[in-house]
């Protein structure tokens, strides 16, 4: 059993207990309790819990008085404050950000946003591993006592708590998808093995949770096969049942494992790849490119799934875009 005990604050009151706590098993339920108590024991204008991954640092969970900060607020990690943390640039606790000259771009940084910051705490979260999976940060407009670096202490006793939440929940995530992983051929495309859109509606409802919980960087991809009709009507349905074999031998090649891939019906295809949106442009071209050398060309919409939206909005996004290139390729092909 758990028991934080926190330092007297400014208004009076006597010390925050947060008693009779035992660590939650979800890791996302973990952050919330997390920021929750520090809102009340340790009151900044903003406390937060943040994924680092595909250069990009978003917020997962956030405890906000002054700032705005919502989930799904996101910067490159060469701009963030907490790289410098991270680095061991900075200090841990900085109770007055204009002391720390390595702190000027950031702080720039975070102004642009319209985040101005002042005193600045954080500490680092990991994966089993050992490997940076995120950060716990505390921001406020004014500086602070210099006093304030007690806090370190309590900042890292709930950062490793974060630790062992995150790892005993990835490892639970891990062996559920294991067991998932054995799909019913009530969700498998007979013709490609792939998964059918039964199969890919009941993936996207079973991972929503979970990648807006870890925050895990992810796009979703939207294929249109553009020659299949001109098969079928030319070379018989037969051949077109090659056409479509080809293509899902082709993306299942160019996919990374554990990565959905679906056949939805007729010539359209689906996939979720676990990137950023900074490698959606090069994911898009490599997948066009496999799927050309395997003479099977194909229009291609990819959107990234944020913390905030999920699945849906990406889905819709990659949809639109997969048509809006398959017009312009048609557009390409009539001028040419």
């Amino acid at each position: 059993m758990l028991c934080f005990v926190g330092d007297d604050v400014d208004n009076g009151d006597e010390n925050l207990l947060l008693t009779d706590v035992l660590p939650p098993r979800a890791f996302d339920q973990a952050c919330r309790m997390v920021v929750d108590y520090l809102g009340e024991a340790v009151p900044l204008g903003a406390w937060a819990v943040t994924r680092v991954a595909a250069g990009r640092q978003t917020v997962l969970v956030a405890r906000d008085r002054d700032y705005g900060l919502q989930p799904g607020v996101e910067q490159r990690w060469t701009e963030a404050m907490c790289r410098t943390m991270v680095t061991g640039e900075t200090p841990r606790v900085v109770p007055d950000v204009a002391a720390h000259p390595q702190l000027a771009g950031p702080v720039a940084s975070a102004a642009a946003m319209e985040f101005p910051i002042a005193a600045y705490v954080g500490t680092p979260i990991v994966q089993p591993g050992g490997a940076l999976f995120g950060t716990l940060l505390g921001l406020n407009r004014r500086p602070m006592e210099p006093g304030f670096v007690e806090h370190e202490g309590l900042l890292d006793l709930l950062s490793s708590l974060l630790s062992s939440v995150l790892e005993a929940d990835t490892t639970s995530v891990e062996s559920a998808r294991e067991l998932e992983r054995a799909v019913s051929d009530a969700e498998t495309d007979q013709l490609t093995g792939l998964l059918n859109r039964r199969g890919w509606t009941r993936w996207l409802e079973r991972e929503e949770e979970r990648f807006r919980r870890f925050g895990d960087p992810a796009c979703v991809v939207m294929m249109d096969l553009d020659g299949l009709k001109t098969v079928n009507d030319t070379q018989g349905h037969d051949a077109g049942d090659r056409y479509l074999r080809r293509a899902a031998d082709a993306l299942r090649r160019a996919t990374r494992h554990g990565d959905p891939l679906a056949r939805l019906g007729g010539d359209e295809f689906a996939m979720v790849a676990t990137v950023g949106p900074d490698d959606a442009g090069p994911l898009v071209r490599r997948l066009q490119a496999v799927l050309d050398e395997a003479g099977t060309p194909c229009s291609v919409g990819v959107a990234a799934v944020g913390v905030a939206t999920g699945f849906s909005e990406a889905v819709s996004e990659a949809d639109a875009a997969m048509y809006s290139d398959k017009r312009a390729r048609k557009g390409s092909a009539a001028r040419s």
